[in-house]
């Protein structure tokens, strides 16, 4: 698999707005927030970006042509695979925003809205929702990779010399999301939502620093880390084969 396949790999943002203006707006912010994004017009357009990939978040405005938001919105909360909504509309009538938050939108924006606060509440959508569902190592579950091996069960995190290597929580944390997921580009929002879940905020600096340490630890050259490395505009790979095993 080559860098760009898998850079594919990002948060995917479906938008359903028939304002092309507003709906370039957001696109090109979340794209420069690293979200990957797709422009759909309706809900037949949604529908068909559905088919073809799984969608990691939807925005998506009230007021449309054809089936409205809250319908589009009442579909997706009762779809087999649960997809978050964030709803933005014109309409700040407070029966429109709780009868949207009724019917499954996980959050409500009204226009006009500042474009940082939606990026904000987009980010702290993704965090709620894949907490939940953010599985922890398994007991006595253990990795190698390039002579070192890791104990997910008691943390014990041992060098190709045999000699233990201490972790804080964090950078454990951290080493085992690099880990289940080798060989491909992984965002700072990744990593945080797997590391640090609802407890990050927008423009936590955490994983830089946990980064840095891990690859002083792991032996890694911070100048030209061939071990952690990073992918400009993409994020982080983790280069070595990996290898896993136990329950």
């Amino acid at each position: 698999m080559t860098i760009d396949d898998q850079s594919q790999e990002r948060t995917f943002v479906a938008l359903v707005e028939d304002d092309p203006e507003i709906g370039e707006l957001i696109s090109d912010l979340l794209t420069r927030e690293g979200y990957e994004t797709a422009l759909c017009r309706n809900g037949a357009e949604l529908d068909r970006v559905a088919a073809r990939r799984r969608i990691d978040l939807v925005v998506l405005d009230l007021m449309l042509p054809g089936e409205d938001g809250l319908s589009i919105c009442r579909r997706l909360h009762a779809a087999p695979v649960r997809v978050p909504v964030v709803m933005v509309t014109a309409r700040g009538d407070d029966l429109d925003r709780i009868l949207g938050l009724e019917i499954g939108a996980d959050d409500y924006l009204p226009k006009p809205f500042n474009p940082r606060e939606l990026v904000a509440r987009v980010r702290a959508v993704l965090r709620r929702t894949r907490e939940a569902h953010r599985p922890a190592p398994a007991p006595g579950r253990w990795y190698r990779f390039a002579g070192w091996r890791l104990d997910s069960g008691s943390r014990l995190l041992e060098g190709p010399d045999g000699m233990a290597v201490d972790l804080t929580g964090g950078e454990f944390d951290l080493l085992v999301a690099l880990l289940d997921h080798p060989q491909r580009v992984l965002t700072r929002d990744q990593l945080l939502d797997w590391t640090r879940g609802r407890d990050a905020a927008p423009y936590d600096r955490t994983i830089d620093v946990q980064l840095s340490r891990l690859r002083r630890k792991l032996g890694d050259d911070p100048k030209a880390p061939t071990m952690i490395r990073t992918v400009r505009g993409g994020g982080y790979l983790f280069a070595p084969r990996v290898e896993t095993g136990g329950n």
